[in-house]
């Protein structure tokens, strides 16, 4: 029933595209308003999805109806080649290439530039443009017959768009959808050069007029044609040389170079995922780590969001993940938006690593930061049972998002060996490993000898803006949201989805470790002042306040949860139990300090035994983190010995310094000062100690050194608390 059903569908399409006014294509190519001068050039990335053809056929609407009914704006369909394990579907082929033919776009004169290789089913709108333009590289590449078979209606309906537009020949048409057909360049006597079939190619030999025969196809293999043929068949009017695509400085050449052969001061870029005016966005922002409840609340707050008339998500992702299963549930969610949205718009301004790549790559189109990095290790450390685990979602987010399941697996599973193969008979790449490549293969040896294994792609350490942009895994590079927006087709960076401001503020500051770092240790800091003067009060306040501001900074960051917190607290306790209630002992402020430190090491990571280097270096971070606030502590003792007493107002809150001097001479039983410097006479010998009567008082005195006899005249040359040191007086 499936086949007579798209049978009976693709019949009435032929009928359509046979039916169509010849007014259409009898427009004059050059009929283009002169006032206009600017063009537009539309990105395609095969496979061409429904999503994709929905998107070009809403900007064509667009442009369509925008244009004054007296003039022609010229289009650019920009197809490039797109590293992707699927395959373009000949339902959405076929329904692009009919518009493109349609009256609708009478208004548009529509031009295909093609950059790279180009297969199957995508060539099919390439018949259908008014004018065919190629880079030095473009080569289109039909079906060989170990790939899907094409049915009569499928070649017919191949037919129809070729001869409607009348721009490939019906030779050339034949080659590249029926692998049976032998295709031949002949050159004949009246200096002709025809491409003829074989069966053509016998009733010529007839005639006699042959001269030369340039075989282009054998039976059974897949055509390919280059630039240089298509330009020499006419088929293609021109060939520009091109760099790599990816760098916006040779697209906009590139650009400038399409715009000069079509007469037009400029080519304005329109993506393809800007259909109609009436796109209306919101912005999510996943910052930080990925955790069960941050997920819940993005999905709550984005969903709050489809009750109005939001039709398009743009999320910007900058998280170092943290839960692979939360990951891939975003994931899967984001790949595949259910009416009334349309599309989901990602954007990475910072990186998204370990399983938030898998969140970002969800998203079509996306769009890198030039210094974003994608992938590599995470806060969560993922095993590679859990990747082959997940690999049914991982293959429907791939065909949804035309990238590569292979090349997203690798990006998961750092251990994953991920090749580049290139198909012997077509041209045709994708990305696998060597086990992927033919386990889903009747013969695997027969699979294997189709493919040539290219080089290895290295996704262990992640990937930069311009490497993920060149093997597919983002679509674009952009500075900022107000770029990204623009290439979305919306007015303007949208309203952030539904959340507390306050909310967004504090994980946004979370971002930042050297703040959290400051009110740590500003925290510690005041704790120690409290400790060293209790009773002070406004340091033991503001304290609470840091280590609160700490807590909630990590908890909304999603790396600290009831064990962090409940560590912190018991430390704390138990170092104020060492100072107001049994101080001492160490056994309390020892042990509180530890409890102190392994909470601030827990609070700033998601895992408790690193697993990857990621981990290791943010292990070495949160330690780092501890030991700070432990010399914070200790700075905070400092600064209440030595500093406070000095500074005005602070230095009334500290009890002075007990003077030695003062406690001295409060202790003394007796003052004898006020004998330095008599004279007095000797009661009893010195040797060296003895009495002496010094002026009304007999005290024990002791001489310098030297005996003295009884009776002798001596004077008091020192006093130290109740000695009295004396000389014999010349």
């Amino acid at each position: 029933m499936g086949v007579v059903r798209r049978t009976i569908v693709i019949a009435v399409w032929i009928i359509g595209a046979i039916g169509l006014s010849p007014a259409v294509s009898a427009q004059n190519r050059d009929d283009i308003d002169p006032s206009a001068g600017q063009g537009v050039w539309i990105d395609i990335a095969p496979p061409l999805s429904r999503e994709l053809v929905d998107d070009v056929l809403a900007g064509l609407d667009q442009l369509a109806q925008s244009t004054p009914g007296d003039s022609r704006r010229t289009v650019v369909l920009a197809f490039r080649e797109f590293a992707s394990d699927v395959q373009t579907e000949f339902e959405e082929a076929l329904r692009l290439a009919r518009r493109i033919n349609s009256p609708d776009y009478r208004r548009l004169r529509i031009v295909a530039f093609v950059d790279g290789r180009i297969t199957r089913h995508t060539v099919l709108p390439l018949a259908a443009v008014e004018r065919l333009m190629l880079s030095n590289n473009a080569v289109l590449v039909g079906f060989d017959s170990k790939q899907e078979s094409i049915d009569e209606t499928v070649q017919a309906a191949y037919q129809a768009i070729a001869k409607r537009r009348g721009l490939f020949p019906e030779s050339l048409v034949s080659a590249l959808v029926d692998p049976d057909v032998e295709l031949v360049r002949l050159t004949t006597s009246d200096g002709g050069r025809p491409l003829v079939t074989a069966d053509e190619l016998q009733s010529m030999r007839q005639s006699g007029d042959v001269i030369e025969e340039d075989i282009w196809k054998t039976s059974g293999e897949a055509l390919s044609v280059s630039a240089v043929q298509l330009r020499d068949l006419r088929v293609a009017t021109d060939v520009i040389a091109t760099g790599r695509r990816d760098d916006e400085t040779t697209a906009q050449k590139i650009r400038e170079s399409l715009a000069a052969r079509l007469d037009l001061s400029q080519l304005r870029p329109l993506a393809t995922d800007v259909g109609t005016s009436d796109r209306r966005g919101v912005l999510l922002e996943m910052i930080g780590s990925v955790t069960t409840a941050k997920s819940q609340r993005w999905q709550s707050n984005l969903n709050a969001t489809l009750s109005g008339d939001v039709n398009t998500w743009l999320v910007s992702v900058d998280s170092d993940g943290g839960s692979f299963g939360e990951s891939m549930g975003l994931a899967g969610w984001f790949a595949s938006p259910t009416p009334p949205l349309q599309r989901v718009v990602g954007f990475v301004p910072g990186r998204a690593i370990g399983d938030a790549s898998i969140i970002a790559t969800a998203c079509k189109p996306l769009y890198l930061s030039p210094d974003a990095k994608l992938g590599g290790p995470g806060a969560d450390s993922i095993q590679p049972e859990q990747v082959v685990d997940q690999r049914e979602l991982i293959e429907l987010i791939a065909r949804r998002t035309n990238r590569s399941a292979g090349l997203l697996m690798g990006l998961l599973d750092r251990q994953r060996q991920v090749f580049r193969y290139i198909n012997k008979s077509t041209g045709r790449f994708r990305y696998a490993t060597p086990q992927q490549l033919v386990e889903d293969a009747d013969d695997p040896d027969l699979e294997r000898d189709r493919w040539r294994q290219g080089e290895a792609i290295d996704l262990s350490a992640g990937l930069t803006a311009e490497q993920a942009v060149q093997l597919g895994l983002a679509d674009g590079i952009a500075s900022s949201l107000d770029q990204v927006a623009a290439q979305a087709g919306l007015p303007a960076v949208p309203a952030p989805a539904a959340d507390r401001g306050i909310v967004r503020a504090v994980e946004s500051i979370g971002r930042r470790q050297g703040l959290a770092f400051l009110a740590l240790m500003i925290g510690f800091m005041m704790l120690s002042t409290e400790m060293s003067a209790p009773g002070l009060g406004i340091p033991g306040f503001v304290s609470m306040i840091c280590f609160g501001f700490f807590f909630w900074v990590q908890y909304l960051n999603g790396t600290a949860e009831w064990l962090e917190l409940l560590a912190l607290v018991l430390g704390l306790v138990c170092i104020a139990i060492e100072f107001f209630v049994v101080p001492g002992l160490g056994i309390f402020g020892i042990g509180g300090l530890l409890l102190t430190m392994l909470a601030v090491v827990l609070m700033s990571q998601t895992f408790v035994v690193p697993r990857n280097v990621y981990q290791v270096e943010v292990l070495t971070r949160s330690v780092w983190m501890a030991l700070g606030g432990l010399a914070s502590t200790m700075a905070g003792f400092a600064m209440i010995r030595y500093f406070m007493p000095h500074l005005p107002v602070l230095n009334t809150l500290v009890m002075e310094q007990p003077d030695a001097q003062l406690i001295d001479q409060q202790e003394r039983l007796a003052h004898f000062e006020d004998l330095l410097g008599q004279t007095g006479t000797t009661m009893t010998p010195l040797r060296p100690s003895g009495k002496a009567r010094i002026g009304e008082r007999v005290v024990a005195v002791v001489s310098d050194g030297q005996a003295v006899e009884r009776g002798a005249t001596v004077r008091v040359i020192k006093v130290l608390g109740n000695r009295i040191v004396v000389e014999e007086a010349t």
